[in-house]
């Protein structure tokens, strides 16, 4: 069997983050691997033909990911101790950043919560998390909220 020694955790922040961050921390832990911490801001991009200026895009998504590495920064401190773990703030699509980052840094699995959506909420959102399980290379762990999380 293959060793996991890099797990690549993904984030957004969330309250249900810290059930995620719990999992990764604790198999790091027990594995003596390291932690990739990532979360991806939105690029929006998307949204530069509807007569919005792209400088007033770029200050917005720059204002996001200002805002995200600071909790990032205090995300990590308080939900990793006793591991190696260091965050990242990616900006992009999450589920197509989730597995570049995961392919570059050649992690052993990733571990990420999903948000269970159901129905139409499924349909209209999509699942980051589904489209990460059925891409990646390597393992996907998915830990889905508690009913307090939701």
């Amino acid at each position: 069997m293959k060793e996991i020694k890099k797990i690549l955790c993904a984030v957004d922040l969330s309250d249900h983050s810290r059930s995620v961050a719990e999992y990764a921390t604790m198999l790091a832990k027990g594995l003596g691997a390291s932690i990739i911490v990532v979360y991806t801001a939105p690029s929006l991009s998307q949204y530069v033909g509807f007569h919005v200026p792209p400088n007033t895009i770029e200050n917005f998504v720059g204002e996001i990911v200002s805002g995200a590495e600071k909790s990032m920064e205090a995300f990590v401190a308080e939900n990793f101790v006793g591991v190696e773990a260091k965050g990242h703030v990616l900006i992009g699509y999450a589920a197509e950043e989730i597995l570049s980052r995961a392919e570059e840094e050649k992690v052993d699995l990733i571990v990420m919560g999903t948000h269970g959506r159901k129905g139409i909420d499924r349909i209209l959102f999509g699942s980051v998390a589904e489209k990460v399980v059925k891409n990646a290379s390597m393992p996907v762990l998915t830990i889905r909220p508690t009913d307090e999380e939701e």
